[in-house]
This record gives structure tokens, C-alpha cells and sequence, in this order.
């Protein structure tokens, strides 16, 4: 490890991060600049970035329009995918009609809104009623118990919603895919412009060589991960790294880059966030 202060960073308790970051964290990558890890669920991380808090960062793509100025987007380590986008879910079955109605969401700053802004425009032509930003662990209790009419939710709980007797009305993800042909761009990694493009390149380096070693020894991570899993069942922890964890993080390559601009191209048409700088997403050359 570096003996250069340590880097502050901030990502979520949430098995992918943590899976992702574990070897880094623990000084097992080699010359990489050692972390002064704080955990923060992503609307709190979201806020950091815009308040330029943090050295590193796990956002929701969906900030990058407010960030981009004093960050960089690392070409690794965040979470894009396929099959693992937000669900809308109801307390009746397939069918409910969303015109008016309150629906909660975890953000109003993060991909899964805008996920769900952008389904809504094509499928609920006579638009949502009222929006409710509420953290995520009260989402599906509150439609369950009928304070909200709907709840976007995003993670784990594709795995656990029906322990509360809900039922998915839509899929945000799938119906990106459909549109789109594209992955689903879901959280990003973010390092200050400010440590200069030696470091930058450095992080990104660090970021892979980690994803790269919890893939080679998935037991390894697995205490790291589980202290912070807020007592999710291990194999729902597994099934999540599962679905986040992918060749996306390891590099965004071409269709990575692709669907992070097509969808913050679609969100800025809709007025939904500012426009991006043509060379925004730039990353440093290597």
C-alpha cells in the first residue's frame, strides 16, 4: 500500500460494493492508494458528489450531470447490467393504472427515477399523480400497507417483494432493454479531477485489479460483505453480487459508455437533467 494519505471514499453498504471494493480496502492490491471508506446508501453519496465532499465516490448515474465538472467518471468498478433493473410494485396484480396516483421512490436523483420517468412517459400518458422520496427499506411496507399506491424499488428487493405479498407491475429495466437494446446503467464510480490524470488512471487500475481478485476468490470478500449486508440472507447477498457484478465493472467498454449517454440524452430531452458537455464522460488516455 501507498504510504500517501489515504483517499476518502464513499460507496453503499451493498454486497456489489462491497464485493468490489473488499480487496482494495483490505490493502490487498498492489501500490494502490490506500481508502478512508465511509458507507453511505447511494442518495446520501448522490450529495456528496454535488458538495464535492468525498475524494471517490459510488453515485447513481443519473448525478453525473451535476458532477461532471469536478469529477470523472471512472471506466470501472460501478454497477451496470442486464435483467436487474428498478421494479414498480402494487398491492393488486398486473393491471393497476398509475394515472394520479402516489407512488414512492427512493430519489428523485437517481437512475431508477429516471428509469421510471422515462417508462412512465411511454406507458402512463396521463401521468403520475404525486411522487414520494422515502428511504428504501420503507418502500415496500408502505405499498403493502397502503400509504403509497406504488413503489419503485431497486436491489435485493427483486428478490424479497413478494415476502410482502406485492406484485411487479412493471419492469424499468426490462422495458430500457426493449427500447434500447442497451444495458441498464445503474451506479458509477467518481474520482475528483483534481488528483490530477496519473492518479485517476492509478483508481481505475486499483478498482479493476479488485473486482478482478474478488472474482478469483469470491470467499475472500464474503466476511467484508456480509458484516455490511443489514442481515440479508447470504444468498440473496450472493444473487445480488450475481446480478451487478459483471463485465461491466470490470470495464464499461463501448455499450457501457453507449447506454450511460443514451440514457442521459433520453432524461435531458425530457427536461429531466441538464444537458451533457460533448466530452464529458472523457476519460483520461491511457
Amino acid at each position: 500500500m501507498s504510504t500517501e494519505p489515504a483517499l476518502k471514499i464513499a460507496y453503499s453498504p451493498c454486497p456489489n460494493d462491497t464485493f468490489v471494493f473488499d480487496a482494495w480496502a483490505h490493502g490487498r492490491v498492489p501500490g494502490a492508494p490506500a481508502l478512508d471508506v465511509t458507507f453511505a446508501d447511494i442518495d446520501i453519496t448522490n450529495g456528496m458528489a454535488e458538495r464535492g465532499e468525498f475524494d471517490v465516490l459510488k453515485v447513481s448515474y443519473a448525478v453525473l450531470p451535476w458532477v461532471l465538472e469536478e469529477y470523472a467518471l471512472l471506466p470501472c468498478g460501478g454497477a451496470l447490467g442486464r435483467g436487474c433493473g428498478p421494479l414498480v410494485l402494487t398491492r393488486e396484480a398486473a393491471g393497476t393504472d398509475l394515472t394520479g396516483k402516489t407512488v414512492a421512490v427512493p430519489s428523485e436523483k437517481s437512475t431508477a427515477y429516471l428509469l421510471f420517468r422515462l417508462w412512465a412517459a411511454d406507458v402512463v400518458p396521463g401521468g403520475v399523480g404525486e411522487v414520494v422520496v422515502m428511504p428504501f427499506h420503507e418502500i415496500m411496507p408502505a405499498v403493502r400497507d397502503g400509504k403509497v399506491d406504488a413503489g419503485l424499488v431497486i436491489h435485493e428487493a427483486r428478490f424479497t417483494y413478494q415476502n410482502y405479498g406485492l406484485h411487479c407491475l412493471a419492469d424499468m429495466g426490462q422495458h430500457w432493454e426493449s427500447t434500447t437494446g442497451l444495458p441498464i446503467p445503474l451506479g458509477a464510480i467518481i474520482a475528483k479531477r483534481s488528483l490530477g490524470e496519473d492518479t485517476l488512471r492509478l483508481l481505475a487500475e486499483s478498482a479493476r485489479t479488485s473486482v478482478r481478485l474478488a472474482w478469483d476468490d469470491p470467499e475472500a470478500s464474503r466476511p467484508y460483505v456480509l458484516e455490511h449486508a443489514q442481515e440479508m440472507d447470504p444468498a440473496v447477498a450472493d444473487r445480488h453480487i450475481g446480478l451487478y457484478v459483471n463485465e461491466f465493472t470490470a470495464d464499461l467498454g463501448e455499450d457501457g459508455y453507449a447506454a450511460v449517454r443514451g440514457l442521459l440524452t433520453r432524461a435531458a430531452a425530457e427536461g429531466l437533467v441538464p444537458p451533457l458537455g460533448r466530452d464529458a464522460l472523457h476519460f483520461v488516455r491511457s
